[in-house]
Formats: structure tokens, sequence, C-alpha cells
């Protein structure tokens, strides 16, 4: 027997350890089979396995257990977990507990194949392994699908170094929770996370706000000023929406990134600042490259780890557990306990999600907050997803004759959220989509009809 070629599969479904059994022996592959992650520390014990593929949740131990007895055993046994469950903390644990790969279920034969090979691989050539964090989880992000699996991985790849990080992916989906964890799980955990929102500096101030400047540097510089940059020294600092920023800045921040110095406006000596970059954009920049308006060199300075963040459209067997944490959050927010019968949660699924999962959860506010009875039918949640379309609408229409009765339909929205948010002009600008400064609009124009 070529004891090269063994492999413990622990699984405590039977059809499931037929089936990759079966595919494992057809490749020449030599398997032992384990029911629980008892009888597989038992079988670990006694026989040397380079390779075990465990699924995770099982009864009493799990496959996390397994892997944490196979390493201590043999520091370069390649274990492969399988779950169909899996979250961003057991990815996490995985992954400082020296896991070779953490496939989701169903994932196909040859996926399967190609994994067992490079975990041979690895197994009889290992590599040193790095010590685990101590450090555990912080703020765990929502889905369990094979597209949000790949992103828990990365997340743990990344966190324990220094890399810059470039997150892409469509307005809503959730780059800057990324960028969180990604700093909260690192060695900066304990220093800040500075979030600058490029889309949102002005033109003329970009350069000091990042930069600073010192006194002098411009009328009404009475002091020294820092910049985010400087302010965010020690830790990490996440540029969202960076291919907003003009191309003369993104010359100086190409700059920074290479010397890791800054040079405040008006300043003619640069200073030292040690920072993490993470930047993240819902624009391609590959193609802003392609038209000149974002910097290759800056594009490829950034792109040292890049992950793409999948919209809703494309997770969508995440969507009940997303729409039961939001209900329950937002149930305790307004003490107002609310359920969806199945035709509402079907009209939740099937829905197309521009605004991705920050749309959901705004839906799902509103629901609460004007559902009466607390029970949400299929009619309350097409006339949400009907108002949010209709709110991005009129943000970008002007106003008609023709439409009166649809602006008073409007405007008593409007009063209901505001009224439901105590006043919050910012919390309902959020739950009726649009943004603050277009809701300021709508009220002055509101007020101006009264008079």
């Amino acid at each position: 027997m070529d004891t090269a070629k063994k492999i413990l599969i622990v699984e405590d479904d039977p059809a499931v350890v037929i089936t990759l059994t079966a595919a494992l022996e057809a490749e020449g592959y030599t398997v032992a089979e384990a029911h629980s992650a008892e009888q597989a520390m038992e079988r670990l014990d006694g026989e040397d396995f380079p390779v075990v593929l465990t699924d995770i949740y099982m009864e009493r131990k799990t496959g996390l257990d397994v892997l944490h007895r196979a390493r201590a055993l043999n520091p370069s046994c390649s274990v492969i977990l399988m779950t169909g469950k899996g979250s961003l903390e057991t990815v996490i644990e995985s992954t400082r507990g020296g896991a070779f790969e953490y496939l989701s279920k169903p994932f196909s034969v040859e996926r399967l194949l190609e994994t067992v090979r490079g975990a041979l691989r690895a197994a009889l050539a290992p590599e040193p392994e790095p010590a685990p964090a101590d450090d555990t989880i912080r703020g765990p992000m929502i889905g369990n699908s094979p597209a949000m699996i790949e992103v828990y991985k990365f997340i743990s790849r990344l966190a324990p170094t220094e890399a810059t990080v470039l997150l892409c992916g469509e307005t809503g989906t959730g780059k800057e929770l990324v960028a969180k964890l990604i700093h909260q799980n690192g060695p900066r955990a304990r220093a800040r996370l500075v979030v600058i929102d490029c889309a949102a500096l002005k033109d003329t101030l970009v350069e000091t706000e990042l930069f600073g400047a010192v006194r002098g540097a411009y009328t009404g510089a009475d002091r020294d000023r820092s910049g985010l940059l400087e302010v965010a020294a020690g830790g990490t600092v996440f540029l969202d929406e960076i291919g907003e920023i003009d191309t003369p800045i993104q010359l100086r921040l190409l700059r920074f990134l290479e010397e890791k110095e800054i040079r405040p406006v008006g300043s003619t000596a640069s200073r030292k600042v040690d920072v993490r970059v993470i930047a993240a954009s819902n624009k391609e920049l590959g193609a802003l490259v392609g038209k000149g308006l974002f910097r290759e060199d800056l594009w490829y300075r950034l792109n040292v780890a890049s992950l793409e963040i999948p919209p809703l459209r494309r997770r969508r067997e995440d969507i009940p557990r997303l729409v039961e944490h939001f209900l329950r959050e937002f149930t305790k927010a307004y003490g107002r306990p609310v359920r969806l019968e199945n035709g509402a949660l079907r009209l939740l699924l099937e829905h197309a999600w521009p605004g991705n999962v920050r749309q959901l959860r705004h839906v799902l506010e509103k629901l609460v907050i004007l559902t009466p009875g607390g029970v949400v039918d299929a009619g309350a949640v097409g006339a949400a997803l009907d108002a949010y379309v209709l709110a991005g609408a009129a943000s970008a229409a002007p106003s008609s004759k023709s439409l009166t009765d649809l602006s008073a339909l409007e405007e008593e929205h409007i009063r209901k959220v505001l009224e439901a948010t105590a006043g919050n002009k910012s919390r309902a600008a959020a739950i009726l989509g649009i943004e603050r400064k277009t809701l300021y609009r709508k009220l002055e124009r509101m007020e101006a009809a009264r008079k």
C-alpha cells in the first residue's frame, strides 16, 4: 500500500462518504473512513495520514477538533475542511489552525481532486507554518454561500500580513466592512482605522486632507494641520472610492505608497508615516486606466492583493439569513416584532438588489417601521421596493403637475419615516434610499407648498 496516497475521510453522512470514496479510489488513493470526530481522532492516534478530508459540523466534536489533533500529531498533515454552512469565524479558525483548504459544499469532483493533489504535494514537501495569531475574530459577516466563503478566506489570509489591499465591488456590497475585518484581525488591530471617503473630499482640499499643511501654506492656514494619513500612523487607512481622486493627487499618493513618506502642503521636508493601506472602488480601475483617468503605476501598486466582493444577486442563498439578521436588529431597535410571510420572502429572494446588502437593510428597516400588525406580506414588500425605485427616480427627475397625487403619496411616506426616526434626517434618508441633501430639498419643497 502506498502510504503517501492515504486519505482519511471524516464525515457523518454515509451518502457523502460513498461519493467521496468512489471519486478518490478511482484516482488510485487509499481511503480510510471515520464517521465522527472522535473516531477520526482514534485513527489519527494510531495511523499516519498525509491528507485528512473532514466535514466541520458533526455531533459533539467538530472538524476543527480533527484539524487541531491532526496538526498536533503531524505538522505536515494537510487537512481539508468542508461544510455546507461556513462562516467567517470557522474560516479564520481553520486558517489559523493550519488547514490546507476550506471547501464549500456542494463542490465538483474536479475541484475535490485538484485540492487533494495540492494537499498531497504540500504534505510531502511541507513548509514551516507561521505561528497562529492569538486574537479572535470580531465583527461577523452574514452569509455562507460559496462566494462568501471565498471572501472569508481572503480576509483570513490577508489580515495577518502588512500587504496593501484593493477591494472592488458594487456600491453596498460591504467593502468597508471587509476593510474593518482585515484591520481588526491584523497586527495593527490595537491602533486606529481611519476611513477616508475620497468621493466626499472637495477638490481644493484633497491634498490638505490627505497630507496635511503647515502654517501659512494658504490663506487661513494659521496653524499646522495633520493630514489623515498621518493621523492613521501606526494603524490602517481605508481609502474608499479611490477612483474619484484626481490624477495629480494620484501621483502624490503613489509616492507615499512607495516611500512611506508624506510632505504637508507648504512644507519642504518629508515625514515618515507607518500605515497600512486598504483601498476600495466601485468602479473598474483597469477601465479607468484605459481611459487615462487613473495612473497605471498606482493601480499596479494598489493591486498587490485584490478581492472582488460579490453582489447580492450572485449569492441569493444568503438572503434568508440576512433578512433574519436585519429583522432581529430592527425589531429590537424599534420595539416592533415583525415576521415575513412566505410570499414576502419570495419577493425579496427574486429582487435584483442593485443597491446590494445596504439596500436590503434599508428596505427591511422601512418594513419594520411602517408595517401595521407585525405581519409583512408580499404587497408590503412590493410597495417598499417600488418606493425605493420611486425615491431614486424622483430625486433625478423634475416635479410635474401631472404627478400631484404621486407627490402627495411620497410626502406622506416621508413624514411617516421621519416620525418613526424621531426626526433623524440622516437615518430617514437612508431608509428612503436617497441622499440626505435630496431629502432636504424635498422637505424644503414640502414646506414651500404648505405656505
